[in-house]
Parts: C-alpha cells; structure tokens; sequence
C-alpha cells in the first residue's frame, strides 16, 4: 500500500489554520461541511452512495456469471482500489504504465492494461514490475503487426527472455485503437502466437464509442461489436492460438456495460472463458452522463434502482450582481465540464445546517478557471451570498484530476473520512 498522504496547508481545501494530519485522522476533527469548516470549493464523495456503488457492481458480476477488473484511471485513488479489491474485484485496469505502478502498490495482482503498450520506458518499467512482483500478471492490448515489431525489437535489444501477456484488441471502424477486420485479428493472433517476446491472453473489445444513450440503437450497435469479436475468438480458439487454460475475453465501458455480458460468457469453446468487466465510472457514478445511461440499464435489466451519485463538489454563492445571476466559487479548476455543465443538485441557505433539493430553474450557463455562472429565472428562488450549492457532475474521471484529495463524507456532512489521488 502507498504511504499514507499527509493533509495541510499544502492541500486544496484544507483549512489553512489547521494542524496537519493524516487522511485516516481526519474524522477526529469533527468537521462538518454544512458547519462551513473547511474552505470553498471542495470536491467530497459521500460514503454512504460509495458503499452502495461497489457491493451493487460487484453482485451485478456475481450474478452474471463474470468478473470485475474497474478501471482505475476514474479515480486514480488507492485508497478506492483498496475498496474495490475488498470487496470482491477479480483485478483492476488501468490505462498506462504509470497508473499501473498506483495499482500494484494498492495491492492489486491481477491488471489489464486496457491500452497499446509498446514505448521502450513502458517496455522497461512493465518487465521491472513484473520481475519484482512473482504474483502480478498483466495483460496489454495488442493491435497491430507493427506494434508487436516494436516490442520484440526491444526484447532483442534488451535481452529479455520473457512473454508479455497480451490480448488482441477488436476495435470499431472510425473510432480509436483495435484491429478492423477479422482477416487481420487472426493474422495478428497468429503473429503473437509465434512471438518470442508476447503471448496470446485472450480478447478486448470497448463498446462505450458506440452508444448513444438509445436502447435500441445501443443493443445493435453492441450486438454488431460482440458478434465480430466472438468470431474472432472461435478462429483463434480453433487454431490454438490461446496460450492459457482460460481465455481472457474483456470489455465493458461504465454506460451500455449490461450488454456486453453475452460476449463475456461465450461457450463452446475448447477451454473455459474468464470473463471480465472493466467499468470505472459506476465506482461514484454521477448527476448527468452516466445516470441517464443507467435509468436504461435499469429498464433493461428490470431494476427499481442500480448506482447512486456519490461525487459532488460543495460551493459557496460569492455574488449576486444583477437579477438572474449568481456566481459561485467553483470554475474549471474545480469540476468536470468535458460533456456538459455541473448540475446544482442540492442547497443550504447561510448558516442552516440541512440540504435541500435545489431549485428546478437553477442551471450553471458557463465556467471560468474559479466561477460558475448559476441562472435563475424566479427571484422567488434567488440564492443569496453565502448560500451553499452543491453541484452534480457529468462524468466523474475529470473531477477527480482536479484534486489531489477528497474528503469523504456522511449523509449530514459529517466528514468522515479521506482519500488520495494520484495523477
């Protein structure tokens, strides 16, 4: 596990006049966010939502027969990749060496690298990873001959005897990395098969590029996507070209990922699938992208309920400067805006110590670096200076980049908790 982050004056959001501690101390401060103890704005995940998202993902898998690898790079948080591994989580992913590097510390064994490796200081720091750690295996997306050139180039010059595991990936025409035809997936299984430096785990495949938020369209779309990669995986296992006793089979963005289940548990097959999910986004979930996603998830699978939102970001009215208009003291350095604006989900009028739902005429127009831009449209519901705001996020990966730590907290704003990051 990774030392322990030391909290002070050096922390966004900590109280400047505070004594230092540590992230597992700070419940014995007795803070409370609706108490204005700690400065605007603050990033916060409520630990009850929290709970509630992993336990829920996990027996999601559990009964689908499959298992979960989250994608770490949402949080980047060992203290998250500690939860998700305990309760139940058969590995994680990640996206870069680096990232990798934040899992192993966190105790996690298992890693798919849902991404191309193959830059020689990538190259470097896997096998010296994979050299100081006898139980650590990692798979890495493969998808191209050229890339594979690339890595036994430096197998050569580096003299190393060992096998990457590496998983072909599948990808989609017009959109990013992956094989686009069945031809050249087998020829590049092929190609690995024989290689001296890499080996043959499995398949991968991301369906998120596809969807968009329609039933309809999302299901053929994806049914589009498995059916091309369970033909490749047949072709592949019919020629042997697996080199373990199960076949790897991955995907599974935080948006369609109940559809993707069907490829995850293909049968007939010479040898057994290992199935596995790599969702991230479901670990916080949030206000906009991802919940409308869920409610047709939700429709699907014939759920009351799935995911709850866990990350908000608290912020203080600092100005009301003419009818309509509000700006609260959050910006772009604060919070996600990448697919659309915060929503203002929540409020408490100076001094009062509960929340209530925010107004429906409430909207946030624009950002800049430290500003958000509320609107309203009834003075009736004009917030006043001083007032907080709590503000709803659509895709929670770039919020979490904002923060080098998060307080975690309780349904009444108790702070109880902390977490790290480490981007």
């Amino acid at each position: 596990m990774t030392d322990e982050l030391i909290l002070d004056h050096r922390s966004k959001s900590f109280p400047l006049g505070a004594a230092p501690c540590r992230a597992s101390e700070i419940a014995s401060r007795g803070w409370n966010l609706l108490a204005d103890d700690m400065p605007y704005p603050l990033a916060a995940i409520r630990r009850s939502a929290l709970a509630h998202n992993i336990a829920w993902m996990q027996d999601f898998a559990q009964r689908k027969g499959v298992a979960l690898a989250p994608h770490g790079k949402t949080t980047m948080s060992p203290e998250l990749f500690r939860q998700q591994l305990d309760g139940g989580a058969w590995g994680m992913t990640f996206a870069t060496i680096f990232q990798l590097t934040v899992g192993v510390e966190a105790g996690a064994r298992r890693v798919i690298i849902a991404n191309q490796v193959l830059g020689d200081a990538d190259l470097d720091g896997l096998a010296r990873l994979l050299a100081s750690h006898a139980d650590l295996r990692v798979w890495f997306l493969v998808d191209s001959l050229a890339q594979l050139q690339v890595i036994e180039e430096w197998a050569q010059r580096r003299g190393h005897a060992g096998r990457f595991d590496t998983l072909v990936e599948i990808g989609v025409p017009g959109q990013r990395t992956g094989v686009r035809t069945l031809h050249d997936a087998l020829e590049l299984a092929r190609a690995i098969a024989r290689s001296p430096a890499a080996r043959l785990g499995g398949i991968e495949c991301y369906e998120g590029g596809v969807a968009k938020c329609d039933s309809e369209h999302d299901a053929r779309e994806v049914s589009e996507l498995i059916h091309r990669v369970t033909e490749a995986v047949r072709a592949c296992d019919a020629e042997n070209l697996f080199a373990d006793d199960n076949i790897l089979l991955t995907a599974g963005g935080s948006a369609v990922f109940d559809l993707v289940v069907p490829l995850l548990r293909t049968q007939g097959l010479s040898r057994p699938v290992q199935g596995v999910l790599r969702s991230g986004c479901y670990v916080t979930h949030d206000h906009g992208n991802y919940k409308r996603f869920l409610q047709l998830v939700e429709r699907r699978e014939g759920l009351d309920e799935s995911l709850r939102p866990a990350l908000e970001v608290w912020s203080m009215v600092q100005s009301v400067p003419e009818p309509g208009l509000a700006l609260l003291s959050c910006g772009r350095r604060d919070i996600s805006y990448d697919i659309e604006m915060p929503i203002p989900v929540k409020h408490a009028p100076r001094g009062a110590r509960e929340l209530s739902a925010a107004p429906a005429d409430w909207s946030i127009s624009a950002l800049n670096d430290q500003h958000a831009y509320l609107r309203f449209s009834h003075e009736a519901s004009a917030p006043k200076v001083g007032d907080r705001v709590v503000l709803g996020i659509s895709h929670p990966c770039t919020t979490f980049d904002k923060w080098r730590w998060l307080p975690v907290i309780e349904d009444d704003g108790a702070v109880s908790g902390a977490i790290s990051t480490r981007f």
